[in-house]
């Protein structure tokens, strides 16, 4: 059985590409709900590391969703006018002890304030696609994933839900 990290652990979360290579690491989270199914987590002005070695640091606070059973993930971003959503087409999450990890498989969408959304990287998906030769299976994958996650952002579901990333964001400062 799968671990997954404790309620107050602070941890590392790492994208890898499909051919095995670091993508990005998030250098701390915080972690607010760790169970076998569901990882939810929130930090603020972090570090992240590009597979390059540049730097750079979050501009906000932010609640990152992570289910075991979807083929995406989700950063609520707090901004001034509201939250901001970044959704990440993906393997869904192991736990190892030393970092939360997925596999990145480039398709994004980014959702703002009043729900209006735009997938993102089609093209990068395809290059890669090419490059890293992706299996024949991993397309329809993507696709059914991509559909689901529009609806749950359409019903306000799972991170999308109305008041999910304020909620966990109280719970976010208690550790601060």
């Amino acid at each position: 059985m799968m671990s997954f990290p404790k309620r107050g652990e602070n941890i590392e979360i790492h994208s890898y590409k499909h051919n095995g290579l670091i993508h990005r690491i998030w250098e701390e989270t915080v972690i607010l709900k760790g169970t076998s199914n569901v990882v939810i987590g929130g930090n603020d002005r972090i570090i992240v590391e590009e597979a390059d070695g540049r730097k750079w640091r979050t501009r906000e606070p932010a609640i990152c969703y992570f289910d075991a059973d979807r083929w995406f993930n989700s950063i609520g971003m707090i901004r001034q006018d509201g939250i901001y959503y970044y959704c990440n087409l993906g393997t869904p999450f192991t736990y190892d002890g030393e970092a939360l990890k997925y596999i990145d498989y480039d398709l994004d969408i980014k959702v703002y304030p009043d729900m209006t959304y735009r997938l993102l990287d089609e093209d990068e998906f395809e290059e890669h696609k090419r490059k890293m030769n992706y299996p024949p299976e991993l397309e329809p994958i993507l696709e059914r994933e991509v559909e689901l996650l529009i609806s749950w952002i359409n019903q306000g579901k799972g991170p999308f839900e109305p008041g999910f990333v304020e909620y966990w964001y109280e719970r976010f400062l208690q550790y601060r």
